[in-house]
């Protein structure tokens, strides 16, 4: 039986390093002695070849980055089973959302993954989580990959990645999906929850990427005290054409009438606006409360319940791809990639 063929991709952040023997300080870890590092890979059955970026802290990520990535698996697409890109974790969930609405008609894993500690030190999370990584990318059932989307894998959890939040910075388990099952847990075997992967819906169409993305997109994050001169400054930064407003709770704001009239004006110079709730589980439910209601009657499109990370990247895919706007208005209000609940 033919080895499934895996192409890992390592972009930079902390998995990427290991200690020198001799300084002691923390140097590059060079990802095409993988089977020498971990001999166990050998048992996967699994051909892996190795691709590295120059090295980038993931902080220092752009949409410069996630273009090179969409083009790297498009022209890699069909001599590969799967992908796993390693990435800092920083800005994963943002690069992983991205990735998500930039590959179109994917019937392949792509798995990003990385790591709190080092890759060389003794007690590093790096190396379950890349050896994981590369099986699940492997993994397939009557021929077909068993995750064929573009997921997340860290600490025995294999999210969606487009529903994917980092929510620490010291623990090992640093991704969170509140609002979205995962798509595998992994423990003396991995269980995949089946019912909750996406399948491609045509799956004889070819991969297509989204490289065209418009990057004027501003996150409000609405808090006590802001004050009308302060939000008619941010609504009115030149090239902003669409705004992620994080509101409270279930998408509440203020109901002082500068703060819906900045609103209204802002939406009808074309900008859109989409509210998204600052919690980090549950929905934007804009009719349960006046606040939303508001909100909604102004041309306000509701987030439901997904991610800040998910949001921002989406519209930037959506912005660059789509001119009219009313195209644009209902692939927002509609989940595309499963980053919101139907």
């Amino acid at each position: 039986m033919k080895n499934a063929s895996i192409l890992l991709i390592y972009t930079g952040g902390t998995i990427g390093m290991k200690t020198d023997p001799q300084t002691g300080v923390l140097v590059p870890f060079d990802f095409n002695d993988i089977y020498d590092e971990f001999p166990y890979l050998r048992k996967l059955n699994v051909d892996i070849e190795v691709l590295t970026f120059k090295p980038i802290d993931s902080s220092n990520v752009t949409p410069e980055l996630w273009i090179k990535l969409a083009r790297l698996i498009q022209d890699n697409y069909h001599s590969f089973d799967g992908f796993v890109i390693l990435h800092g974790t920083d800005t994963m969930s943002y690069t992983a959302s991205a990735l998500s609405f930039m590959l179109e008609n994917l019937e392949k894993p792509v798995v990003f993954t990385g790591s709190q500690i080092p890759i060389g030190v003794l007690r590093t999370d790096g190396r379950e989580n890349l050896i994981t990584a590369v099986e699940i990318a492997a993994a397939k059932k009557d021929g077909m990959a068993l995750v064929p989307e573009v997921c997340l894998y860290f600490q025995n959890r294999l999210f969606r990645a487009n529903r994917t939040t980092k929510h620490s910075a010291e623990q090992l388990n640093a991704f969170r999906s509140d609002n979205y099952p995962p798509l595998a847990e992994v423990g003396v075997n991995i269980h995949y929850n089946t019912p909750f992967i996406k399948r491609p819906s045509s799956p004889t169409q070819s991969l297509d990427i989204i490289t065209t993305l418009d990057t004027g997109v501003l996150i409000i994050k609405i808090f006590p005290g802001l004050t009308e001169s302060t939000f008619r400054a941010m609504l009115s930064i030149e090239g902003i054409r669409g705004i992620i407003l994080e509101t409270y709770g279930a998408g509440n704001a203020p109901t002082a009438e500068w703060f819906i009239q900045a609103v209204t004006e802002a939406i009808h110079q074309g900008i859109i606006v989409i509210n998204v709730t600052q919690c980090p589980g549950g929905s934007v439910s804009m009719e349960m409360y006046e606040t939303g209601i508001r909100l909604q009657e102004i041309g306000v499109i509701s987030g439901h319940d997904i991610t800040t990370e998910a949001a921002v990247t989406k519209l930037m895919v959506l912005l660059g791809r789509y001119p009219s706007r009313e195209e644009l208005l209902t692939r927002l209000k509609s989940s595309i990639r499963g980053e919101i609940s139907d």
